[in-house]
């Protein structure tokens, strides 16, 4: 799932938080904005395989 919302990928350099923009670059600096959201899962989650079996077993 790709999100709307990006932040500035030069925000530690140039900002003191982060700037949020919806378009490619930054509305304050002008750096190239990086989507902001996490991958929503890691295919190497090593604990993934426990927290499935444990939903699994909630769901019964």
């Amino acid at each position: 799932m790709k999100s709307d919302i990006r932040v500035c990928s030069a925000w530690k350099a140039e900002h003191d938080r982060p700037v949020y923009a919806l378009s490619a670059t930054c509305p304050e600096c002008g750096a190239k904005t990086i989507n902001s959201a996490p991958a929503p899962f890691d295919p190497a989650d090593p604990y993934g395989e426990y927290r499935r079996a444990l939903k699994r077993r909630a769901r019964d």
